[in-house]
């Protein structure tokens, strides 16, 4: 069991990670360049969570470890841009 004094210490340290982690993560431009017509629908619904409705559509996100996963499956239907 966490005493009060532990239990402030480790809030302190994990405000201090999400705040390291939110300065840390990058904006990224993503264009949808190639259909997902003929694709499995793996790829056609890891397209539609990422926020595409469109071919040749452009969103702007936040970088992370979730996300990056989902453009890796479909890098083959995207453009990437760091911005």
């Amino acid at each position: 069991m966490l005493t009060p004094w532990r239990k402030y210490v480790v809030l302190i340290w994990i405000q201090f990670l999400m705040a390291n982690q939110v300065q840390n993560m990058k904006k990224i431009k993503i264009t949808q360049v190639k259909s997902g017509i003929g694709r499995t629908k793996r790829q056609k619904d890891t397209l539609t969570a990422l926020g595409f409705k469109r071919l040749n559509q452009s969103i702007e996100i936040e970088s992370n470890p979730a996300i990056q996963g989902m453009i890796d499956k479909v890098k083959h239907l995207l453009v990437i841009e760091e911005i």
